[in-house]
């Protein structure tokens, strides 16, 4: 840890059963008009409905912008932002998964700075005027974007996932109401939920690390480790869901603050190249990653060995270390997490693509963080390992 560090979330959270239903006070605060950015999805199970009904209960009129349908790109970006502009907006509420989330950041941000999305990534200009106000509503227990000051939106053009961080993007205000992720397919609820997790484990064993960090870390683990498997195996679970977004929101906070590392590095150009969704990408990269970073945290990945297994405080540090990958791989398994291979890529366009990929990954600066700083030749290397990895007991990576 640095001599100092900084705690940066939204400046208010609203979160529990029914917290939905404040968007509309809230907005009251804020402005006069919104600009809703969500999905077909929402829509259709009512709930962009319901977000203007509940805005129209405190005067505050509404338009929406429902062309998310994938990972964000800067067509949406465009898109959306003409609408606010014509329809004279002064509000953004995302609605949604990370996409929407991620989307009505850049539109917060450039509906006052002006430019395209891309000149902010590496803080090649800087957001100096203040964002449009933007209240985030995560209807998903996985991303943590409704508390982070990140947005990763791709340029089509060059088949690239920017990253980019300002404090300009995070969020006004976050509303998390675990009642919206009961909709969530299963397959939803696994791949966000290992996502979740993955933000937590990195941003503890991330160089970046502080104690105000670990503390968000640690506790998001507990949560999402104790309760995802009931969200997964019954939707309709609402105190497991509940603990989901709990863990979720902290895993946010945590990561924008600590950063994350490798697993995230390597998972955008995969997303990118290959149209494979955040969530899935993360957790079909995180055990192949912990196994190689492994012996570089062998105390921090031993606290996470320790909440997955009571029994293992008595373990050495090694053992524990060890349980810690280990019970990563069996949740995968567990949660059917699939691999490269078994999304369907082909593996000679991955091939093609994997120096590239590496490349990518290592100039996004997330690998740098690492307890375990990979070369170029090592991320390229444990992409061929992660196409076909098993999520076995049986080590991959050396």
């Amino acid at each position: 840890m640095e001599d100092y560090a900084v705690l940066r979330m939204p400046q208010t959270i609203n979160y529990g059963r029914h917290a939905f239903e404040k968007v509309g006070e809230e907005s009251a605060t804020k402005g006069k008009k919104a600009l809703i950015i969500s999905d077909k999805v929402m829509d259709d199970l009512g709930n962009v409905s319901d977000c203007r009904n509940f805005l129209s209960k405190e005067s505050v009129d509404s338009t929406v912008y429902l062309g998310v349908e994938s990972e964000p790109t800067d067509i949406y970006v465009r898109e959306a932002l003409e609408i606010f502009k014509k329809e004279q907006c002064d509000i953004v509420i995302s609605l949604g998964g990370g996409s929407c989330i991620d989307t009505a950041k850049a539109i917060a941000v450039l509906a006052t700075n002006g430019g395209y999305i891309g000149d902010y990534m590496g803080s090649k200009k800087l957001a100096d005027a203040d964002p449009v106000p933007h209240i985030a509503i995560p209807t998903t227990g996985g991303t943590g974007s409704e508390a982070t000051d990140a947005t990763v939106i791709t340029n089509t053009s060059k088949d690239v996932k920017m990253m980019i961080k300002q404090p300009t993007f995070m969020p006004a205000i976050a509303i998390v109401d675990p009642l919206l992720s009961l909709s969530s397919p299963q397959h939803v609820t696994a791949a966000t939920g290992v996502d979740a997790l993955s933000h937590a484990i990195e941003s503890y064993i991330s160089k970046q690390s502080h104690p105000m960090t670990d503390m968000f870390a640690l506790s998001a683990m507990k949560f999402i480790t104790g309760n995802i498997m009931s969200a997964y195996k019954d939707g309709e679970n609402i105190d497991a869901r509940e603990a989901m977004a709990l863990g979720s929101l902290q895993a946010g906070i945590a990561f924008t603050n600590a950063s994350v590392c490798l697993v995230h590095g390597m998972s955008r150009p995969i997303g990118a190249l290959f149209h494979v969704p955040h969530g899935y990408s993360n957790a079909m990269l995180l055990p192949a990653v912990l196994e190689f970073s492994k012996e570089a945290s062998i105390n921090r990945l031993a606290d996470l060995g320790r909440i997955f297994s009571l029994e293992a405080s008595d373990y050495t540090n090694e053992d524990a270390a060890n349980l810690a990958v280990s019970s990563v791989k069996e949740l995968c398994l567990k949660l059917n997490i699939p691999n490269l291979r078994g999304w369907g890529i082909d593996k000679q366009d991955f091939d093609s693509a994997a120096s590239k990929m590496s490349e990518d990954a290592l100039a996004s600066g997330s690998p740098a963080n690492n307890p375990r700083i990979p070369t170029q030749m090592e991320i390229e290397e444990l992409y061929h390992i992660c196409y076909s990895y098993e999520f076995t007991t049986e080590s991959h990576v050396r």
